[in-house]
């Protein structure tokens, strides 16, 4: 983790895998698939995103085959006790901002697993993310702000990504955490 307790790209695939195997069990193939995915669609392909083997989550202990199941390249993985442990640990870091690729994808991560968190755990999730949201939507405005008479389309851009800051922080208000 940064200094901040932000996550850093590896953090981000540990918590794609570990968030993958707390919904279900999977063979080694499939959570790669899985993961390789859902990360590359949200924060587009990198190598600096893919550099984490999934194979060391095993190592340390925090995904094992399911109990009683015989070792074999299809075999389904689960998480291990220590594994639902460093999953809470990803999932209840902070969101960095402004929202880069790495932070769109942890945001995105943060919701698919926020239900597998406590219901308090998820409420100040929630509300880092809208906090987040609208440190970032405070920046564009003053961005737009600055360059308010220039010529050109980035302010039409800023208005863009302001409105749909505005919809995500609407959104994000909906969502009701029940204990």
């Amino acid at each position: 983790m940064y200094r901040d307790k932000t996550l850093i790209p590896t953090e981000a695939i540990r918590l794609a895998a570990l968030g993958a195997l707390a919904l279900r069990p999977m063979p080694y193939a499939e959570l790669a698939r899985e993961v390789r995915a859902f990360t590359s669609r949200i924060a587009g392909p990198s190598l600096d995103m893919m550099g984490t083997s999934i194979e060391l989550l095993r190592t340390e202990s925090l995904i094992a085959p399911v109990e009683g199941a015989a070792e074999a390249p299809d075999t389904p993985l689960a998480l291990t006790p220590d594994g639902r442990d460093a999953l809470h640990e990803l999932l209840v870091s902070n969101v960095r901002s402004p929202v880069d690729g790495v932070s769109k994808l942890v945001f995105a991560l943060k919701l698919r697993f926020l239900h597998l968190l406590p219901a308090d755990d998820a409420r100040v999730q929630l509300d880092l993310m809208v906090e987040i949201s609208e440190s970032e939507r405070a920046r564009l405005i003053d961005l737009k702000a600055r360059h308010a008479g220039e010529a050109g389309h980035f302010v039409g851009w800023l208005d863009g990504e302001i409105e749909a800051l505005d919809r995500r922080i609407a959104w994000l208000g909906t969502i009701n955490i029940a204990d």
